[in-house]
């Protein structure tokens, strides 16, 4: 099963490719086609983690090798908390030993902080070169490797640094998710149900039906297929539609408004991004609730499938909810000083709100507090 989404933008178009095995054609795939040639230049500066790079690094550069690359490597520590400016400048340091030019192509070998931090690092160096994202983790396939959305976390918040920095190409190999740990591909698991509810209400029909989504091998492969494939659609066209989220692409934010918050002040080491998130659908739905926006029924569903996944579903003991209410003003999605809701109106719609009063947030807070 193979499958090629087309992103398409006014100037910086690129597919998606999902494709098992590709890993070890990535040489050819950046080489583009003759009719779509990439001219991603001759030299790469491949940046992961020393764990991916354990089990897939080596494979990666003699595909490059092969296909006429010169290859340079840069490993990063791993985990959310090397998410900073002092990490990044380990990038811009080998670009720099290795005579990185404008013409030259960084490729992103790992999760959505490699992802993240190499498509900052390519938008930066030189003022702006090629990136070519190749995740590893379920979480970044889905979301953080689409869209072109780059940057680096501040102490008081979390991709407050970055820049909008489009990738060449997207590879997507399923085969890679064989070594991912457990926990992460349940944090992914919540970005998935994420597009079920705001768009996409088949995917999350078929999410319904299966009986368990904690592990990937409690799933077929033609779900996974189904579960990758509509979930790489669905960003490709909230992207096409806003490259830079003047509109609808804020959308893609659901969860992630008091999710960010909670990752924040758990100094990025008690909960992980989608298990954050995951907390942060829950509130939003308890608020679209509490608006009448939203069905109780609904929100049920979306708790269901979120237990089925064995993800968090509480604010994690000991948070201070006066300072997740303080931390949603320093927020990204904040606009004149109102904190931007993003809230289900029904199973795959969802519109983006400033009209959420403090009192609101306040009691489902209080409502998601650990017991």
């Amino acid at each position: 099963m193979q499958s090629v989404i087309p992103v398409n933008l006014p100037q910086h178009s690129y597919n998606i490719a999902i494709a098992p095995g590709s890993l070890d054609q990535l040489g050819t795939w950046m080489q583009g086609t003759e009719a779509y040639p990439l001219k991603l230049g001759k030299k790469v500066l491949l940046v992961s983690n020393p764990t991916v790079f354990q089990h897939y690094g080596e494979r990666a550069i003699a595909s490059l090798e092969q296909a006429g690359f010169a290859v340079a490597t840069c490993l990063l520590s791993d985990g959310e908390r090397h998410k900073t400016l002092e990490t990044l400048s380990q990038i811009y340091d080998a670009a720099l030993t290795n005579r990185l030019e404008r013409s030259s192509t960084f490729v992103a070998l790992g999760g959505g902080i490699i992802g993240d931090m190499t498509g900052f690092a390519a938008a930066t160096w030189l003022r702006g070169v090629n990136v070519v994202q190749v995740p590893t983790s379920l979480l970044a396939m889905v979301d953080a490797a689409i869209g072109g959305k780059t940057g680096v976390n501040h102490p008081n918040g979390k991709n407050l640094i970055g820049a909008f920095h489009q990738p060449r190409l997207v590879l997507i190999d399923p085969q890679v998710l064989q070594t991912l740990p457990v926990r992460e591909f349940r944090a992914a698991i919540a970005e998935v149900i994420k597009y079920g509810v705001i768009w996409d209400a088949d995917l999350f029909t078929q999410l319904e039906a299966a009986p368990q989504l904690d592990q990937l091998s409690n799933l077929s492969a033609e779900l996974l297929q189904a579960m990758l494939t509509h979930s790489c659609q669905a960003k490709a066209h909230v992207v096409s539609k806003d490259e830079k989220e003047a509109g609808l692409r804020a959308i893609l934010n659901y969860g992630h408004t008091i999710g960010h918050a909670v990752e924040s002040l758990t100094g990025y080491q008690v909960v992980n991004h989608g298990e954050a998130v995951a907390i942060g659908m829950v509130a939003a739905a308890q608020i679209a609730v509490a608006l009448q926006l939203w069905q109780g029924t609904d929100a049920q569903r979306q708790l269901k499938l979120l237990h089925n996944a064995h993800l968090p579903t509480r604010l994690p003991s000991g948070i201070d909810l006066d300072a997740i209410l303080t931390s949603l003003q320093v927020d990204k999605k904040v606009e004149a000083g109102q904190v931007r809701f993003v809230l289900p109106t029904q199973i795959g719609a969802a519109i983006v709100t400033n009209q959420v009063s403090t009192t609101v947030i306040q009691q489902v807070l209080e409502h998601m507090q650990a017991v």
